[in-house]
């Protein structure tokens, strides 16, 4: 039986049986493998790790599109940095409200192997007249556009290799001169019980920029090792702290039919465990 070894921790690792190889190459920028397995159906994994499966991707998805949306509750524009596998777009464009998404992704090969072999994920969002897709380093775009967002999202990779800019406090900074008034930053962040310097780091670089920084949390089965942590920086102290009943008011003014993401489970994401606050300084 083949299996694929996961190799993104040291010590520590999972290991995912190959039902079927569909994909084995290098793009200009990484290393790229999909393939079937019996449980988590159709698997993306980048330079060894694991980067979304069918079977769980809406939690991932749902949980770093719909909370900093929500909490804005006027989004018109966004933009998101990591375009890969389609599904923050595909959840963005849920939002009838918004007019432009600006998707800006390093790597074509990633979305058009994802296009071609993990459809659903983006179900068809990037063609969308309201998405502009951009390929380009999310740094590099930052810096030279004049245009502004109510939200931005970062769906990157960790922080080695491609992604490694998306981590710094250079790439924190541009991020919130291009926010407008009450604008918010949500990014991924690793899974802070295996990767607890991500997380410090991160505190550390967001501070000095976003009044409102935090991060909140969800459980993704496929991310091994606790839950996933999401960075959080807004411009308003207060948008984390959105009222149980405004988030209901939100949600069902949207339509959204969700999976995972429901207001109380918005709420609660923000309630991180104590080593989670240990490592922040909180």
């Amino acid at each position: 039986m083949q299996q694929y070894q996961e190799t993104l921790h040291r010590h520590y690792g999972q290991c995912l049986e190959v039902e079927e190889l569909l994909f084995d190459g290098r793009s200009d920028h990484q290393d790229l493998v999909i393939f079937h397995n019996p449980l988590f159906g159709r698997v993306l994994a980048l330079d060894g790790a694991i980067q979304t499966t069918e079977k769980d991707e809406f939690i991932y998805h749902e949980m770093l599109t719909h909370v900093p949306v929500l909490a804005h509750g006027a989004v018109k524009k966004a933009l998101v940095v990591g375009v890969g596998d389609g599904g923050i777009i595909r959840e963005l464009t849920r939002h009838q409200a918004i007019e432009e998404i600006v998707a800006v992704e390093i790597d074509q090969a990633v979305i058009d192997m994802c296009l071609e072999y993990l459809p659903n994920h983006s179900a068809g969002s990037l063609d969308d007249p309201r998405v502009r897709l951009v390929i380009d380093d999310g740094l590099k775009f930052l810096a030279e556009t004049t245009e502004t967002f109510d939200v931005i999202i970062t769906d990157s990779t960790d922080p080695v290799g491609p992604a490694e800019t998306l981590f710094t406090e250079k790439f924190y900074a541009l991020c919130r001169a291009r926010l407008n008034d009450g604008g918010i930053l949500a990014t991924q962040n690793g899974v802070p019980f295996m990767q607890p310097e991500e997380l410090t780091n991160t505190a550390e670089r967001l501070a000095p920029h976003f009044p409102g920084w935090h991060f909140y949390h969800a459980a993704v089965p496929t991310y091994v090792g606790g839950s996933m942590a999401f960075g959080w920086g807004a411009l308003d102290p207060e948008s984390r702290r959105v009222p149980l009943d405004e988030l209901e008011r939100r949600f069902a003014a949207s339509g959204l039919k969700t999976r995972y993401y429901n207001p109380a489970i918005h709420q609660a994401a923000f309630a991180l465990p104590q080593y989670m606050l240990e490592l922040i300084g909180r």
